[in-house]
């Protein structure tokens, strides 16, 4: 296979890869958006919608990794030309993955109270967040299942039939949140946050369905489960470990975030549930290019193409950092208008604006760290990925944290802890990129 690495062949796995990562940031952008628009107890809505959302949020990028795994390996078997022999790899991850997936969820249902406690929610803001879960959750192996499927089609260099599918979970999505939560004059009653959560369901449904029917239709690789295990299933699980400790190392970020926002008060959690969507959308949105740096970077260390590979982190970085630029500019030129779009409530929209522009100023820094980061999913270096986390989030994040709250920076000192976070897993990125493959080119 001819590695090309141009302008057109980079887009042609970033732009659909864009666009099917923000659709996951999308459906809780909506929900925010809605849901803080809500006549009735809009506010705590607006923060059961968060804290929930940031607790689904963390069970998905934990078990999602699986993903990321099954990606490197096809792109490496693809880059080397065995694509055949790594056929029947895809259908045992899943199906391992899948069967967690079922037992956590069975396990969460029956302790929902005690969780959403241990995250400061109290009162009507605890009732909501049980109601919103219990609905929510069973999305949970649906949205798993898909995130597998669309990383064998990222192996497979095609970003495409991913992008579909995210087109038509975001867009069901908004008609639905529209349709269940402020309901239908004669045929539908408001069903207000509750709403919200069977949209998301839906859409995650039709979403997994149509995963299920391109992967058989356009590829040639079964789901049927066969044995024996596949020799490249031990390295499969130890890539997904490592990730498996990495994402609960940024989770634990995510969520004492959430926990010390919600411990502020109702309107400090409200705008952290705005500024954190807003985050995660723009990161999905910069991630393309890293889907795009994922896909390639496998192949291209497959067929040992390191020249190629050094060619490609460079073009990469430059499309990345001009995306961040300009979505630094939206945000600046837009800033008041982008509050009035998720809350009309003064003190949240106080609270949020307080703090938008470190969400904007940081976007540059979380380019270089997300684009690295997909270098080295491809290149399977998820060893170093995850110990770059560790340091990040337990030497940078929580100590940046409770110094900040110490001194009363309240909302401002934990979105301090969110840049020397990225700052450390960037930079960390980086360095280790030069010193260990520049010497290979």
């Amino acid at each position: 296979m001819k590695n090309s690495i141009t302008f057109k062949s980079i887009n042609k796995l970033a732009i659909p890869a864009t666009i099917a990562g923000i659709a996951e940031p999308l459906l809780s952008l909506t929900d925010t958006a809605i849901v803080g628009n809500i006549e009735i107890d809009g506010i705590e809505s607006l923060a059961a919608a968060g804290i929930v959302g940031s607790f689904l949020s963390m069970l998905i990028w934990v078990l999602g990794q699986t993903r990321s795994a099954i990606s490197t390996i096809i792109s490496q078997y693809l880059g080397a030309g065995n694509i055949n022999e790594v056929k029947s790899l895809p259908a045992q991850a899943i199906f391992l993955n899948i069967s967690l997936s079922i037992v956590i969820l069975l396990s969460t249902i029956f302790i929902v109270d005690d969780i959403f406690r241990l995250l400061n929610a109290s009162g009507k803001i605890l009732e909501y967040c049980i109601a919103y879960y219990s609905i929510r959750v069973w999305g949970f192996p649906l949205t798993l299942f898909t995130f597998a499927v669309m990383g064998i089609f990222r192996g497979l260099q095609n970003t495409y039939y991913p992008m579909l599918i995210a087109i038509t979970g975001a867009i069901l999505n908004v008609v639905l949140d529209f349709i269940f939560v402020f309901g239908v004059d004669g045929f539908i009653d408001p069903m207000n946050l509750e709403g919200a959560a069977w949209a998301s369901l839906i859409a995650q449904a039709v979403m997994a369905i149509m995963a299920f029917i391109l992967l058989l239709t356009k590829t040639s690789i079964p789901l049927q489960l066969k044995f024996p295990l596949h020799p490249e299933l031990k390295r499969l699980v130890f890539m997904s470990l490592n990730l498996f400790v990495r994402a609960i190392a940024l989770n634990t970020a995510l969520i004492l975030a959430v926990r010390e926002a919600t411990a502020l008060g109702d309107h400090y959690i409200g705008a952290h549930t705005i500024a954190i969507n807003l985050w995660l959308f723009s990161a999905f949105f910069i991630d393309g290019y890293s889907a795009a740096g994922n896909s390639m970077s496998g192949r291209l260390l497959g067929a040992k193409d390191y020249k190629g590979l050094h060619l490609l982190t460079k073009k990469i970085l430059t499309y990345g950092l001009l995306v961040s630029f300009v979505l630094m500019l939206v945000g600046f030129l837009f800033y008041k208008p982008i509050g009035h779009i998720f809350s009309n409530d003064i003190p949240v929209l106080t609270a949020f604006y307080s703090i938008f522009f470190i969400v904007i100023i940081g976007l540059p820094i979380n380019a270089v760290a997300f684009i690295y980061d997909g270098i080295f999913k491809g290149l399977g270096e998820m060893k170093y990925l995850r110990n770059t986390l560790l340091w990040a989030t337990f030497l940078g994040f929580i100590p940046t944290l409770f110094i900040a709250l110490h001194f009363g920076l309240e909302l401002l000192g934990i979105w301090m802890a969110f840049t020397v976070w990225m700052l450390i897993r960037g930079g960390s990125l980086v360095l280790e990129f030069r010193r260990k493959f520049k010497p290979m080119m």
